[in-house]
Formats: C-alpha cells, structure tokens, sequence
C-alpha cells in the first residue's frame, strides 16, 4: 500500500482539483503521484427506434478534434447518477427517457483519476421543446447502431464511455 506523506502541488478548477503528492512506496522508496479528484459522471445509449441510437457530435480541445460519442455529462452535487443522465439527454439532445436502464460502472482512469461514470441505456424517446447548447454540441446525429458499431471496428469513434456502453448492448468482437 502506498501512503501519502505530503502534497507537493495542486491546481484547482470548476470541475476538478489535480494533486501532485509525494508518496512512500510498499518497498520503502518515496515517489511522486499525480492524483485527479474528479466528480462522477454518466452516460447514455439513446435508442430513437428499435435499431437507431441519438449520438452526439463535439470538439474535444485535449484531441483537438471532434467527437462521436453518446451523450454524457458530470454529476452534480446532490445529484444521483440517473437524474443526472436524465439532464444531460435532455440538454445535449432535446430527447427525454420514459425507459432508463444501468448498464455498468466504470473507472476510465484509473491510475490517476477516481472518476466513475455510470453507463445507461434509454428507450421510448419524446422529443421535447430544448435548445441545444450550442457551446459544447456540434450536431446531432441519430445512427443504425450497426453502422455505429461499424465504426467502432474501423476506429473512427474512440471514445471509451461510446464503446464500452455498446459493448453491453451488442458484441464487438
């Protein structure tokens, strides 16, 4: 077990809090670890008809690119996993759930952040009257979840909330 002796340096935002901590090692030794205290997160595969999914389309500034991925947000606080996937559908697509179902939860980072995000699944979809935000959404785009999982093989969708949430719904290998 390692144990923390000092933090050495922080950096602070909104959203997360990054800690630089010297460490004493199993064997003795002192070492230095780069912690991220993240809030949780969720995700959701929105199925539009039996065989469609609601995915959207973003910038990622870390990748410099943009995105395909299922819609997904951070957790607020008070907020519980679900009513949080419930939000984030509605802001990131205009579409509510009459059906959300868990999946699976997941550390995507896990030997540095304690981040979860917690996958679900929607169905029965209603449109309701929501502006999209703009600022974070470039598009929309309702998919067959074939060609999505298409995707996935062919590495054009790298996301690994998108892939590992599919992976529950429909084999990829």
């Amino acid at each position: 077990m390692e144990r923390k002796i000092r933090n050495l340096a922080s950096l602070g935002t909104k959203n997360f809090t990054v800690y630089l901590d010297e460490v004493s090692l199993r064997n003795g030794r002192i070492s230095k670890r780069i912690c991220i205290d993240h809030p949780q997160a969720a995700a959701i595969v929105p199925f539009v008809s039996d065989d469609e999914i609601v995915m959207v389309r973003q910038y990622r500034y870390a990748l410099r690119r943009e995105t395909l991925e299922i819609p997904a947000g951070k957790i607020d606080r008070g907020e519980s996993p679900e009513e949080c996937i419930k939000r984030e559908l509605v802001e990131e697509t205009g579409f509510e759930a009459r059906s959300i179902k868990w999946l699976y939860t997941y550390a995507p980072a896990i030997g540095y952040s304690n981040e979860l995000i917690h996958l679900y699944v929607g169905r029965d979809l209603t449109k309701v009257e929501k502006k999209i935000d703009e600022n974070e959404i470039s598009s929309l785009e309702t998919l067959p979840l074939e060609e999505v999982l298409g995707m996935i093989r062919n590495r054009k969708i790298i996301d690994s909330k998108t892939i590992i949430a599919l992976a529950f719904i429909r084999p990829l290998v």
